[in-house]
């Protein structure tokens, strides 16, 4: 075993430069351009694609006044347990400007069952459902 101190490990501050430098080099020499063998048809239909904008992620960020949704779910990753109010509740209770996201977070805290007492660990991991 060899006794040497933790920061051997990381690179130097110069090094970290000369490393980010070199990622931006690579990065602009590559371009972020689509491969100019697919048509351009092929992007037109994935991006009008009506499920293209309905993701988890999107959805969480959205205002409440924004979701067409009749039912908004969210499920616990941690507990299993499935949370759903309707929309027009949701605004009724929190307001139109309240975020999915927040307003879906206090609904798993309100009936949370998994307290252990430390701040990290205490309450339910929301996961949005996408359908």
């Amino acid at each position: 075993m060899i006794d040497r101190p933790a920061s051997w490990r990381m690179p130097t501050p110069k090094q970290l430069e000369k490393l980010a430098a070199e990622a931006v080099r690579k990065a602009a020499s590559h371009g972020a351009a689509p491969d100019p063998a697919t048509p351009a048809e092929y992007w037109d239909v994935i991006l009008n694609d009506p499920r293209a904008g309905t993701n988890g992620l999107r959805l969480a960020q959205r205002h409440l006044s924004e979701i067409q949704r009749h039912v908004l779910r969210v499920f616990c990753r941690r507990c299993d347990r499935t949370v759903e109010i309707q929309t027009a509740d949701a605004v009724r209770f929190y307001g139109g400007n309240a975020v999915w996201k927040h307003v879906a977070q206090r609904l798993l805290d309100n009936i949370c069952q998994q307290r252990t007492g430390r701040l990290e660990e205490d309450g339910c991991w929301p996961a949005f459902d996408a359908t």
